[in-house]
């Protein structure tokens, strides 16, 4: 297993539905390294959440997680590790909340996305059992990210005032106080 290198946005693949696995393929030793490289390459990255199509791997695999001691997020509430694989979302509440949003695959940037509230995420996990998650405010948010790299779409995508995508220096200095 191996860190692998994160590819950024206006890569082909970032841009692309990814295809679904099969149960077969969910169960595959294949998909089990494909999970083990995403681990160690959002360990590296100090992310926390990627997907495979954010290492040129266009299936529909993510991984959620938010660890106690992140240096990125040091306000989120730590949550445990979740393999995501062919989720499908419901909007549970539409109301709409905003977070500053960086992606490993936008480095250096950071963007004021908006996104529904409370979200039920049903999908199977890396034994190819059937799961369900309700979700709300920022677990919501990460989610919803994090999912939007399996259909080809980014936080970029989502920004609906181009003044609020900043450079990660000029958000910290200037705005990291509106996220407590």
């Amino acid at each position: 297993m191996a860190v692998k290198k994160v590819i950024r946005m206006g890569h082909p693949v970032l841009r692309q539905t990814a295809a679904p696995l099969t149960d077969e393929e969910i169960l595959s030793p294949e998909t089990k390294e494909l999970v083990q490289d995403l681990l160690d390459t959002m360990a590296a990255e100090d992310g926390i959440g990627i997907a495979a199509p954010q290492i040129g791997i266009s299936k529909q695999v993510a991984l959620v997680g938010v660890p106690e001691d992140s240096e990125r997020y040091p306000d989120a509430n730590e949550t445990p590790l979740y393999v995501v694989i062919n989720p499908k979302i419901k909007f549970l509440d539409e109301t709409p909340q905003g977070f500053w949003e960086g992606c490993l695959s936008v480095p250096g940037l950071r963007g004021y996305v908006e996104r529904p509230s409370k979200i039920q995420v049903d999908f199977k996990n890396l034994d190819g059992k059937e799961q369900s998650l309700v979700l709300e405010d920022f677990d919501a948010t990460v989610f919803q990210h994090e999912l939007d790299h399996l259909f080809g779409v980014l936080y970029v995508d989502r920004i609906k005032d181009s003044k609020q995508l900043m450079y990660t220096e000029e958000f910290a200095e200037f705005h990291a106080e509106e996220e407590e």
